[in-house]
């Protein structure tokens, strides 16, 4: 078990390390530069810019340097469209509302996505059951941009409910949980009336209502217990979800979180800050994948 786990952490840190290299390469292949900002700049005005942040070297020295300081200092560089402000610095206040919006549009992700899952499965010749598969693959087809706009239109505009842009008190993050959450649920929807289908027809669930065991019992006792690692396995392909929908939300909202910043870095070219939202989303992706890995080989002796 324990080569196991190290085999996990050692995987993710290259894997980290993998995507930190690619990142770095693939930002300076493209075209133009960070100081193309419609100005015309003179030469020595513009290698004076290069030199301060060090784009003057070679491709090579420029890498070292990044990686040392990341490394040894955990330095993610300055930004080059934000005077005076360090990477970290932006990050630190970015990260807690990206943090706090994806784990509220989990929350509602999986309460939802299970409670349709069940009734498409348990119920699946009745109305109501057929309205939630058909809002569950609604849910999976329709991009985020569009479900902003449905729900801005009614819960905002229309009924005046909620504030549908900015980040000034917990009202505001509603509609963008709302709208974040829609795909991961449907994705547990689907995951859970599939899962719950395939248990319904094994000896022992047939056993336990031959047993007279109560409906309720059988469910929570039995079909959910069962169904409930391939929910835990989709656990880090959703996160990948939200991290690549929090990109379109937190822009469409004008939330100052990670994605927004993300955006609106590559747009400007700003290499440091492009990376710097790379890697700490890909280091929660990868913290999540491997906890998702060592908890089914904790559950599912078959894993092992």
């Amino acid at each position: 078990m324990f080569k196991l786990i190290l085999e996990k952490l050692i995987s993710a840190l290259i894997t980290l390390f993998l995507v930190i290299s690619a990142s770095f390469f693939l930002l300076r292949l493209l075209p133009g530069s960070p100081f193309d900002d419609g100005r015309i700049l003179s030469p020595e005005i513009l290698s004076n810019m290069e030199a301060k942040y060090g784009l003057d070297q070679s491709l090579l020295n420029q890498y070292l340097s990044y990686i040392s300081k990341l490394i040894f200092h955990l330095d993610l560089g300055p930004s080059l469209k934000y005077p005076n402000r360090d990477i970290n610095d932006i990050l630190f206040d970015a990260i807690p509302v990206s943090l706090l919006l994806g784990a509220i549009a989990m929350i509602i992700a999986i309460i939802i996505g299970i409670s349709v899952g069940m009734i498409s499965a348990l119920k699946p010749k009745t109305q109501l059951g057929k309205f939630c598969s058909l809002i569950s693959t609604l849910g999976m087809s329709m991009p985020s941009f569009v479900f902003a706009g449905i729900l801005i239109s009614i819960f905002g505009l229309g009924l005046n409910w909620l504030p549908v842009a900015l980040w000034e008190g917990p009202e505001y993050i509603i509609l963008p949980a709302l709208t974040l959450s829609i795909a991961p649920a449907s994705y547990i929807a689907r995951i859970t009336r599939s899962a719950i289908t395939e248990t319904l027809a094994k000896p022992h669930i047939q056993a336990a209502y031959a047993k007279g065991l109560k409906q309720s019992e059988v469910i929570t006792r039995h079909i959910l217990a069962n169904s409930l690692i391939p929910i835990l396995t989709i656990t880090g392909p959703l996160v990948a979800i939200l991290i690549t929908g929090s990109f379109v939300v937190e822009f469409i909202f004008a939330l100052p979180g990670m994605g927004k910043y993300f955006v609106t870095a590559f747009i400007n070219r700003d290499y440091f800050l492009v990376s710097g939202v790379i890697i700490v989303f890909s280091l929660i992706l990868l913290i999540v994948n491997t906890t998702v890995d060592l908890i089914n080989l904790r559950l599912d002796p078959r894993s092992r």
